[in-house]
């Protein structure tokens, strides 16, 4: 549970648990598994994280912060707000005030090959503005893991959300000095702690220096141990612009960049998590200018590679939101670039296999940039067990390539959200039930697709829904229903395995949506495209869900029924392997008639006119440049009338 002091930081932020409860907290910070979260939830737990960090009184390390936790959410929603806006700082007193200048993150790069790729950006900004990029300078600094606040020379401020920060000039007050003997009014900087002090006096009292950190800028009164680092200079607040620092032009800092980097990493006796690089160009920098979250003209470097021998206790089966089944290698306790590591994810159960990764192994496990704890190699390997049932819902798992899949979609609970979710992103005839709202519904209890189509408004609004997103979600469902929807793409959205929309698609052209149930797998594979092997779990995943299929299908839905088209193994489709492309306006049906026939005798549609397309069929309002394209390429072009005599010849 959260303690009294963290509690207090998140009332204090007006930050509430909404979506995660406390023990979800503890427990997803314990296992640092983020797969099984919805994007609700991984928010919410970086935001109390972020407020608790930066506080002083940390759920989970920076580094897990940065390379976990917001490197999935990250990955998942690129443009998520947490991502492309600066992290707040929590509020420390309710009284905002605006910075005297912009206070935004550092953009982060990992190797070499990223900090070149930063540099070929300011060369095209050079070159846009006439200026030799050869002869522009470069500044590297340490960069500091602090409490980042503003001093404008009157007044000391937070960085807030890098727009509204609050004043702790109080520290100044209190004796804070400034940084190597510097003056006031530098602008950007850190409030730090020296090392060598910290170690020798409060490392006994205080976890890390970051918890310490905050206490100096509190409003309360200061403790003894903040009074006293404040007196000896210890713990003081260092301007950016006066820190150690290298200068040089591009070709001089790749040429010894490691050498460079090093050196400055250790100048300061204060904690380091990188070194920050920028142009010191004036023109260049305005020119660059900023998203909302950084500096275009300005990186960190972060390298912290570090690797142990570690032992193997057991390897735990854990089944995804895909159905994958994901191999956790639990390990005996081991401290990694500042962070305690007990578990490690193996990439498959194939690795497992051909690693020898067991109880009892030996691995060398590596930490590195954004890379989340990895098994580098084996050093001692063992005999390994492989499940034969899903963990979660304990459905015999199948073999896809190198991985293990749990096939039961429906009534996996692991599962459950990310199926409920994708069954209506298939349908693609209704909107509002995306993640947030699928994982809302979750947390009512509300676990299958038949039992979102049974709810009211009423539901809706008792589950914490405003008034009109709750009308909007009822008619929603309502339109999901009544609106026309092809029965290929209906029996796709329930997430059966190998039978996405195209299976789907080409099944229905020979069989029935009803009859689907009583198919054996010989009459699947009389279907052109399909083994024998995926006939087999076709039949087993159209046996798991036929009791919610008939639930879901006696809700009403307004199908589009496909043609039929009879089965005959000694004469193949008219069309089998032609690529055909319409255009023009057709005058006996629809473009998108002809082109599902066309689909139902086997052949392909294309969007365009390519060298692999076999035949053009044109009706009216055609342009020449488009027939000349075709004739160039060598495709054979056909008029409307023509096409379609020459299938009904073929069907006589």
């Amino acid at each position: 549970m959260l303690n009294v002091n963290q509690q207090q930081i998140l009332q204090q932020a007006n930050i509430n648990l909404s979506v995660l409860t406390e023990q979800q907290l503890f427990e997803i910070a314990s296992n640092k598994q983020v797969e099984n979260l919805s994007t609700a939830e991984l928010s919410e737990f970086l935001i109390i994280s972020n407020a608790l960090y930066r506080s002083g009184d940390s759920l989970i390390t920076d580094a897990d912060y940065d390379f976990i936790f917001r490197a999935a959410l990250k990955k998942r929603e690129p443009q998520h707000s947490l991502i492309t806006q600066v992290e707040p700082e929590p509020i420390i007193v309710s009284k905002t005030v605006r910075l005297p200048e912009k206070m935004l993150s550092t953009d982060k790069a990992y190797t070499l090959k990223e900090i070149k790729r930063w540099l070929t950006r300011i060369e095209k900004s050079a070159l846009s503005l006439n200026k030799t990029f050869e002869n522009l300078i470069f500044r590297v600094t340490p960069k500091l893991d602090g409490y980042a606040a503003y001093d404008d020379g009157k007044k000391l401020y937070t960085r807030g959300d890098g727009t509204k920060g609050t004043d702790i000039t109080r520290a100044f007050t209190r004796g804070l000095q400034v940084g190597n003997q510097g003056q006031r009014g530098l602008g950007a900087g850190e409030v730090v702690i020296s090392k060598s002090y910290f170690k020798k006096n409060l490392a006994a009292q205080f976890d890390n220096s970051r918890n310490f950190q905050a206490s100096i800028i509190k409003e309360k009164d200061l403790s003894p141990h903040a009074e006293e680092a404040i007196k000896s200079g210890a713990a003081v607040f260092f301007p950016f612009a006066i820190l150690p620092n290298w200068t040089g032009n591009s070709a001089s800092l790749l040429q010894d960049f490691e050498t460079i980097t090093k050196d400055i990493w250790h100048k300061t006796d204060y904690e380091v998590d990188g070194v920050v690089l920028e142009v010191t160009d004036t023109d260049i920098k305005q020119a660059m200018g900023a998203t909302r979250h950084h500096h275009r003209w300005q990186i960190a470097y972060k390298e912290n590679l570090a690797t142990a021998e570690v032992k193997v206790l057991s390897v735990t089966p854990q089944t995804s939101r895909s159905g994958r089944i994901t191999p956790v290698a639990e390990l005996e306790p081991v401290r990694l670039s500042g962070a305690l590591l007990q578990r490690a994810t193996v990439h498959h159960y194939k690795m497992v296999i051909d690693k020898g990764i067991g109880k009892g192994a030996i691995i060398e496990l590596a930490r590195s940039g954004e890379v989340i704890p990895k098994i580098e190699k084996v050093l001692k390997s063992v005999s390994t067990q492989v499940p034969t049932n899903c963990p979660s819902c304990n459905d015999e798992l199948i073999w896809d390539s190198d991985f293990l899949i749990c096939t039961n979609n429906l009534n996996c609970s692991a599962q459950l959200t990310n199926t409920m979710e994708y069954f209506f992103k298939t349908l693609a005839n209704n909107d509002g039930f995306g993640t947030a709202t699928i994982g809302k519904l979750y947390e009512q209890g509300i676990h299958n697709i038949v039992d979102i189509y049974e709810l009211d408004e009423n539901d809706f609004k008792n589950f914490g829904f405003g008034d009109k997103q709750s009308s909007n979600l009822v008619e929603q469902l309502t339109r999901s229903r009544t609106e026309i929807i092809e029965d290929w793409r209906f029996l796709a959205a329930f997430g059966i395995f190998r039978m996405g929309r195209g299976n789907s698609e080409k099944l229905l052209t020979h069989y029935p949506l009803i009859s689907l149930f009583t198919l054996t797998e010989q009459e699947i594979i009389a279907v052109e495209g399909f083994a024998e092997k995926t006939a087999k779990v076709i039949i087993q995943g159209l046996v798991k869900i036929k009791p919610i299929f008939d639930r879901i299908y006696a809700l009403g839905f307004n199908l589009q029924i496909s043609n039929i088209i009879e089965l005959n193994n000694e004469d193949p489709l008219l069309l089998a392997g032609k690529i055909i492309v319409f255009t023009g306006t057709m005058q006996q049906g629809s473009r998108d008639e002809m082109k599902k026939q066309a689909k139902a005798l086997g052949a392909k549609v294309g969007s365009a006119v390519s060298g692999k397309t076999h035949w053009l069929i044109i009706g009216e309002k055609v342009g020449i440049t488009k027939i000349d394209a075709a004739k160039a390429k060598g495709v054979t072009i056909m008029t409307e009338e023509d096409y379609l005599q020459f299938i009904r010849e073929y069907n006589h």
